[in-house]
């Protein structure tokens, strides 16, 4: 029997009408709506889409939205500079620096410029801190993190207790997931191992899994027969694998995505399982939003 999809379009969708009703609440109550801005540097194609899609998705949840763009060529110090005056801005509760950023200008640097309190992404150096610590010091955890354990919570997969094994070791994904995964709390409790294209005898680890979070973006690297009955497996991998012809337009090519997790065999095993795409991916700027709902709520003592 296949595995249970747990769809992050589906999910997507129920969180956003529950940041659409707090900010309607929040307005009517206090006045104020959550501020956010996005700062695009240069004119990259996936990031003016990404970027696109991040403004669209404010806007429709009745957010303070400021789209600042930015050339290629602008001086670090004038970034800085801007970021700074966001930090100061009090009608801003987030901000976010696309990236990649031009070679010339250092990306630490200008991640560690946001206000750790406005940091609705979850970088600063602060807020991985705050993550670490977990409980109430939490404030912003990474937004591709906080969907996954959405997702497995709404799924209603029991976490406690269970085995978990994240396969990457990347500070956006599986770093954070894995010491999410391992706090006390709800959609945690878990006993948790991190393991990575290295770890010797991977197939085992990935075997004792009741839930297999994936992000190593090695496009098929699980295979079904790694995949314990059963288990949760949450595909975070992404890759462009090839293009086809776009089903409304057979004139243009669009890209063939695959994750890092043998889908089609492995549904057969699994007891849920995310598709890619329509997956985790839908859940990011999701969580971005309600990042910056909190921020707000943060400011307003409402959490």
């Amino acid at each position: 029997m296949s595995a249970k999809l747990i769809k992050g379009t589906e999910i997507r969708e129920e969180i956003l009408e529950e940041i659409s009703s707090e900010v309607t609440e929040i307005k009517e109550k206090h006045g104020k709506v959550p501020g956010l801005v996005t700062i695009l540097v240069g004119s990259s194609p996936a990031s003016i889409s990404y970027v696109t899609l991040k403004i669209k998705t404010a806007n429709r949840l009745g957010f303070h939205e400021i789209q600042d763009d930015q050339p290629d060529d602008i001086a670090e110090a004038d970034l800085l500079a801007l970021i700074d005056k966001y930090n100061n801005d009090d009608a801003i509760n987030g901000i976010l620096v696309q990236l990649p950023l031009p070679k010339h200008i250092d990306e630490k640097k200008v991640l560690n410029a946001i206000d750790p309190d406005k940091d609705v992404d979850g970088f600063h150096p602060v807020n991985v801190g705050r993550l670490m610590i977990g409980g109430d010091e939490v404030k912003f955890p990474p937004c591709t993190p906080a969907g996954i354990q959405e997702m497995i919570i709404r799924a209603g997969v029991e976490t406690s207790g269970a085995e978990v094994v994240v396969v990457g070791r990347s500070n956006i994904v599986g770093k954070p997931i894995a010491n999410m995964m391992l706090q006390k709390g709800p959609g945690a409790n878990s006993t948790v191992t991190v393991v990575h294209t290295r770890t010797k005898a991977l197939d085992e680890h990935c075997k004792r899994a009741d839930i297999l979070i994936v992000a190593a973006g090695v496009p098929g690297l699980v295979k079904p027969e790694w995949i314990k009955p059963g288990a949760c497996v949450i595909d975070v991998g992404v890759n462009r694998v090839g293009e086809k012809p776009s089903k409304k337009n057979p004139d243009r090519m669009v890209a063939i995505l695959q994750g890092d997790v043998d889908f089609d065999a492995a549904k057969e095993i699994a007891g849920s399982i995310t598709p890619v795409p329509g997956g985790v991916g839908p859940m990011t700027i999701t969580m971005l939003m309600k990042n910056t709902l909190k921020s707000l709520k943060f400011k307003l003592g409402l959490n």
